[in-house]
């Protein structure tokens, strides 16, 4: 069976410096993955790679057997928040529409069937009540629940996720590690950019430890542990109190 994502020797660079170096691992169908690391690792450079977002210097990228492009209907995205124009004069509700694009072309209008599964998606992630409100008017929290919500009206195979629990509350994110489970137990194939070692083992049946080079790729209870964790962060790695890792911050 082909997984949904192969990458093999991927290789990405700003102005002749590699940020990411002959990265190679497979995501199996059905997992919830986890792309973990120190700040200036790329993990965020990763998934933009892997979407066509910015250009590879060298490897081989494929979802489902198949380039990128060939697949791009089966991929859904939720970038990072802070990389997002929240002024922009838009709803909720036309922030969700703009998900099912894919299915229905840029210059046709979205229909009946659309504009339900558009509302729908909103139900889900506890947003229709302010289909109508101006995504400027609304939370941090809110204003994420919204992008997963788009994500999810693609109805999509496999779903990348930049770091989806920055700045939400409790309430949010348990929400939202709630919608990646229901996603993982539809079959779906889910990968995100996490910061929090704490909830690692938690949350996540694979992880992906990254510092511009993969330490280790696999199974959570496999890879997961202190001596790769120490080769991922290096110096960074503070403390161990009652089994949990911590990380110290660096500014």
């Amino acid at each position: 069976m082909t997984n949904p994502i192969e990458i093999k020797k991927l290789t990405v660079a700003y102005d002749k410096t590699a940020v990411l170096k002959d990265i190679q691992f497979s995501v199996p169908k059905g997992s919830l993955t986890a792309i973990i690391g120190p700040n200036g690792a790329g993990k965020s450079t990763l998934i933009k790679a892997i979407l066509g977002l910015i250009p590879k210097v060298s490897g081989d990228i494929k979802i489902y057997g198949k380039p990128y492009r060939a697949k791009d209907r089966l991929v859904g995205y939720v970038p990072q928040r802070g990389s997002v124009d929240w002024d922009f004069p838009t709803s909720a509700l036309d922030v969700v529409l703009m998900g099912r694009y894919g299915h229905i072309g840029w210059f046709k209008r979205p229909g009946k069937e659309d504009m339900a599964l558009a509302k729908e998606s909103l139900k889900k992630v506890g947003m229709d009540a302010y289909a109508n409100r101006q995504i400027s008017q609304l939370s941090g929290g809110q204003q994420q629940r919204v992008f997963l919500a788009r994500a999810l009206v693609q109805d999509a195979q496999v779903y990348f996720m930049d770091e989806p629990f920055v700045g939400v509350d409790a309430a949010t994110e348990k929400a939202i590690i709630q919608l990646l489970t229901d996603l993982k137990d539809q079959g779906k194939t889910v990968i995100v950019v996490h910061h929090d070692l704490q909830t690692v083992e938690e949350y996540f049946d694979h992880c992906i430890l990254l510092n511009k080079e993969v330490i280790a790729s696999g199974v959570t209870e496999e890879v997961f542990t202190l001596e790769q964790l120490h080769q991922t962060y290096g110096g960074k790695l503070a403390f161990l109190d009652k089994g949990k890792v911590m990380v110290e911050q660096t500014r």
